[in-house]
């Protein structure tokens, strides 16, 4: 819990996101890295509920490696998309941009209306968040 807490301060969401999912993990030396959860979104759509590094793992490729491999995962099982929601700016929008993802849509004040406390990011709350879609 405390590694996907990371990528999603909402412990009750992160909780939610479990059920139906499929989780991915990334190791090191038998040690748990990385993690992410995958939801089934039906019609051959899956949502990436949320990804996550250690801190000390993180700008070391096992972000990008877990990310791949449930792109590949899913495009081999013969999904059609696979979608994810991130905030307007920061570290996460770079990410998925830079595999593949395009921006679908914006869910205004998302994170004001989903989460009790502001979320913020180099001093800047995130209000919207942009959900994103990959198309295999």
């Amino acid at each position: 819990m405390a590694l996907l807490l990371l990528a999603d301060p909402s412990e009750d969401k992160v909780r939610s996101s479990l059920a139906g999912s499929r989780c991915f993990a990334a190791f090191r030396d038998g040690v748990v890295v990385g993690a992410c959860v995958v939801q089934p979104r039906g019609a051959g759509v899956h949502e990436l509920m949320s990804i996550a590094v250690l801190p000390e793992h993180q700008q070391s490729g096992y972000g990008t490696v877990l990310l791949q491999s449930v792109i590949d995962c899913f495009r081999a099982s013969g999904a059609s998309q696979l979608e994810v929601g991130a905030g307007t700016f920061g570290y996460q929008l770079a990410f998925y941009q830079r595999h593949g993802f395009r921006v679908a849509s914006i869910d205004h004040d998302f994170f004001v209306r989903h989460y009790p406390e502001p979320v913020f990011e180099d001093g800047i709350q995130h209000l919207d968040m942009l959900r994103l879609r990959l198309r295999y």
